[in-house]
């Protein structure tokens, strides 16, 4: 038979300890096996990034002589030198920026511009606009397919193949358009009816009102960009138009190949070990993405529930 418990003996147990049911403090064992399972769990997933950082700052003889390294007996530079001399990672981090920070751009104001229109119901076919963007959600051409029309397009080997093709991710539009939807119709129409047009509308009103949601898809189109690989594969065939994440995947499987090739800081000393030029490679290509992220994190929490909460 099951307890009903009054809304009244709720309040009143609440009233005692100043705080509702669900606010009350823990028990000490609870937070204690809390805080021992978020400290099992940090270490986890910070034991990754320590193993790569310590690899990467260490010699020949911390390498060879030790199995697991968590930080460097005589730590050394010799594997950034290496990785810097040649220009090769260089060049890709300067072209995996600008097409992160292009790409990014122009998704963020197609992506704008175009949850905008679907967010005002005034404006003809948005519905069935709306209804083409969520069922590319559910099914896409394929890869083969993608391919042709990159190639007809003429795109192949350029870098508009690495940022037309996803400049608009259906997800982060329906976001976007939620989000402008949340906003009081009637602030929207009390600018209107003082002479304002859709663009200042947009720029004024809209925009200001949605900085966190901006800030999070934002972050999301940066990230996606960065990390671009499966595409620069498909549609880059010269070499020196790479991104990081390529040159990094040919540094993990040819590492001794690539050092075979004579970039070395000193050529009177033997090349430090391929593992630490990997993971120097990996540290490199994964540092412009945890700078940036700091800087977002405070929008994060209310970019997501962006529209979630009304009233």
């Amino acid at each position: 038979m099951a307890v009903q418990v009054e809304p009244q003996a709720l309040a009143a147990e609440g009233a005692v300890s100043g705080r509702p049911p669900w606010m009350e403090k823990p028990s000490t064992a609870a937070s204690v096996a809390k805080t021992s399972l978020m400290v099992v769990l940090a270490v986890v997933m910070l034991f990754p990034f320590v193993y790569v950082i310590a690899v990467s700052f260490s010699s020949y003889r911390d390498v060879v002589g030790s199995g697991l390294i968590l930080f460097p007996q005589h730590p050394t530079l010799e594997a950034y030198t290496v990785i810097f001399t040649g220009g090769i990672v260089t060049h890709a981090l300067v072209v995996s920026t600008a097409v992160t920070l292009i790409g990014t751009l122009a998704s963020m104001v197609l992506t704008v511009t175009m949850a905008y229109g679907l967010s005002r119901p005034s404006v003809p076919g948005s519905n069935l606009v709306l209804a083409l963007v969520l069922f590319t959600l559910l099914f896409s051409a394929g890869l083969i397919p993608n391919y042709l029309l990159v190639k007809q397009l003429g795109m192949i080997n350029t870098y508009s193949a690495l940022i037309l093709p996803g400049v608009i991710g259906a997800f982060n539009l329906v976001v976007i358009r939620q989000a402008f939807m949340a906003i009081p119709p009637e602030l929207l129409e009390s600018a209107r009816i003082d002479g304002a047009n859709d663009l200042w509308i947009l720029l004024r009103i809209v925009l200001p009102l949605s900085k966190p949601v901006l800030a999070v898809i934002a972050l999301f189109y940066g990230v996606a960009y960065w990390n671009e690989f499966f595409s620069a594969t498909l549609y880059l065939n010269d070499a020196d138009k790479w991104p990081i994440q390529l040159v990094l995947r040919q540094y993990v499987l040819q590492g001794s190949a690539l050092l075979a090739s004579g970039v070395t800081p000193d050529p009177s000393q033997p090349p430090p070990p391929a593992q630490t030029i990997q993971m120097a490679v990996v540290v490199v290509a994964t540092v412009p993405i945890l700078i940036v992220y700091p800087f977002l994190q405070r929008y994060f929490t209310k970019g997501v529930l962006a529209g979630a909460i009304k009233g």
